[in-house]
């Protein structure tokens, strides 16, 4: 339990206890806020009660605050609870009790901030779930930093997380990958074919291509005119009297390699680009720190069932008709903006078919929530899925959506350019080389999900206060060098020492950074809460710029023991804080710097 929930449950009795003695009337338990003081001379924390129930109970705020304070239970913690302004309650806390801060970091170490897992969700997260066409790119770092942090945050929170990235491993687009590789692997063979306007160009293509080359040699060759005769033009080709098509064109070019190489080739030549590109995937995602605890192929929705089984529930509740020989589901009856086609003219299920199968696959697992952490521009997936809930018979309130907006960089106060089918993208593999991953996953999530982000590179780079993550891994290093100077002086000091330290901390540094250790617990709640990782990044910044300051102004290695021990068992509690808020975000706590 965190302090703001002791505090609220004082004042929860206090406010039965009015109710028992006929002072007001309560029916429910009223969703006041414990937050901290704005101002610190009025006290450490504070909460809205009496103002918030002054109206429906018609009474005069101040005065219902003053016979809440009268009613609190008594508290070895407080100091003193005033009321302040139209009817605010604040309260101090004892020297104490903001001491005994220090104790409790350094008793819970690495695990202080964490709640017990009891009563908490069991929760899906899909994050990232990129299509295996081709490396990470600088957009996909944002959810991934974002997910990671957030699924970190949620397991701390008491929570039980699993990461799950989704393989769209049967879609059109790896069909494209999949010809893109074949052109260059018919290149590497002699066989010269135009590269389709709609295929993709990176470097990557030719490297799976020589893979591929290395393992099948001459099997999947073929003629240049049996690949290409009587293709549909493509765009570049177009005259205006036969115009070209890139999307007609490519397709038909599929249509000729599945013909050419037959069923047991085209799967071989599919699942070359499937695998290098996943691998690629998993191994830059390790580097960067993001995790998953499994990956969820698209094509196991129909040899599972999943698929089968959703567009089967949802016919039994009547949410399916037909018409222009398609099978559509009644999503407007669910608040989506249009009803959605689940099986085509041609009897092939769409990609909207798989999210039904996907999401039914989540709860049949035996997830209590699902929470998807998709890029802006599926904004349209949010009322879409709700609706699927609905039709499913799932509760839509089990379902959360969260959009990351997208991250532009710039160097030298340029925005930095790129295009994925071009193949000149920056890739997520190439912004972890150039600023680290720790600036990355820092700078990823220093701004609210929602918000756009503008990734500085230049900042990210240096070595100044400047630069928020080198600012506070500066702060944890300081601190290990206080340690090191300890040694060097030939001080000694235990942890019994450290912890059972009997000089009260009284400098105004020490009493911000004590009150700084206790909201540590409340910031992973929140964070937690509104899915904000951001919250944790700002907090880190704060104790950061708590900790210089006291540093800059006060003597840590102090001649006098006692008050030496007080202030290394501040430095050992705000240390561990650091680490463990980093922790939660992906990024390293250094020794040295």
């Amino acid at each position: 339990m965190s302090f703001k929930d002791h505090l609220r449950e004082l004042v929860l009795q206090a406010l039965l206890d009015l109710k028992r003695a006929g002072t007001i009337t309560l029916e429910d338990e009223p969703a006041f806020v414990i937050e901290r003081a704005r101002n610190p001379e009025h006290g450490d924390y504070a909460t809205n009660a009496a103002m918030l129930l002054a109206k429906p109970l018609r009474r005069n705020p101040r005065e219902l605050a003053e016979a809440i304070v009268a009613s609190l239970p008594k508290s070895q913690h407080i100091e003193a609870v005033d009321v302040a302004g139209p009817g605010f309650i604040n309260f101090r806390l004892t020297a104490t009790c903001r001491q005994s801060a220090v104790r409790r970091v350094l008793e819970l170490g690495e695990r202080y901030g964490w709640q017990p897992e009891a009563s908490r969700e069991s929760i899906t997260l899909e994050f990232v779930s990129a299509n295996p066409n081709g490396p990470l790119h600088v957009g996909h770092g944002r959810g991934a930093a974002y997910g990671a942090s957030l699924a970190a945050i949620k397991e701390a929170a008491g929570h039980t997380v699993q990461r799950e990235y989704y393989v769209n491993d049967a879609g059109r687009q790896m069909d494209i990958l999949a010809v893109s590789v074949w052109v260059r692997y018919l290149e590497l063979g002699g066989v010269t074919v135009r590269f389709p306007d709609n295929g993709y160009q990176g470097d990557y293509v030719v490297e799976i291509a020589r893979a591929l080359r290395a393992r099948e040699g001459d099997g999947l060759l073929h003629k240049a005119l049996d690949v290409e005769s009587d293709l549909p033009p493509d765009e570049s080709q177009g005259t205006e009297a036969v115009p070209g098509d890139r999307e007609k064109h490519v397709d038909a070019l599929i249509a000729r390699a599945r013909s050419l190489l037959g069923e047991a080739g085209y799967h071989r030549l599919f699942d070359a680009g499937l695998a290098w590109c996943l691998a690629d995937i998993r191994d830059d995602l390790q580097q960067f720190r993001v995790r998953h605890d499994n990956f969820f192929s698209e094509r196991s929705l129909m040899t599972e069932g999943y698929v089968a089984r959703a567009i089967q529930v949802l016919r039994d509740k009547g949410h399916l008709y037909d018409a222009g020989g398609a099978t559509w589901f009644r999503a407007t009856h669910f608040g989506d903006d249009k009803d959605r086609v689940v099986v085509r003219e041609n009897g092939v299920t769409t990609y909207f078919a798989s999210d039904l199968g996907y999401l039914l696959s989540k709860f049949e697992r035996g997830f209590e929530r699902a929470l998807y952490i998709f890029g802006a521009d599926h904004h349209g997936y949010i009322a879409r899925l709700k609706a699927a809930a609905q039709g499913l018979g799932l509760d839509p309130a089990q379902i959360d959506i969260r959009l990351v907006q997208f991250a532009i960089l710039y160097r030298g106060g340029e925005r930095v350019q790129m295009s994925t089918r071009a193949g000149s993208f920056v890739t997520l593999r190439e912004l972890r080389e150039e600023v680290g991953t720790d600036a990355a996953r820092y700078f990823y999530v220093m701004r609210g999900n929602d918000q756009h982000l503008d990734f500085d590179l230049d900042l990210a780079k240096s070595q100044s206060n400047d630069n928020p993550v080198y600012y506070i891994q500066y702060a944890h290093a300081r601190i290990c060098a206080i340690f090191r100077q300890l040694a060097e002086k030939k001080w000694s000091h235990t942890r019994s020492a450290v912890e059972t330290a009997r000089i009260r901390l009284v400098e105004p540094q020490e009493q911000a950074l004590l009150m700084e250790l206790f909201r540590f617990p409340e910031m992973v709640e929140a964070a937690a809460e509104h899915d904000a990782p951001q919250l944790i990044a700002t907090y880190l910044r704060e104790v950061a710029g708590e900790f210089h300051s006291y540093y800059n102004a006060t003597a840590i290695l102090v001649p006098e023991e006692e008050l030496r021990n007080a202030r290394l068992g501040l430095c050992l509690a705000v240390r561990q804080v650091l680490a463990n808020g980093l922790a939660l975000i992906g990024v390293s706590a250094p020794e040295t710097m």
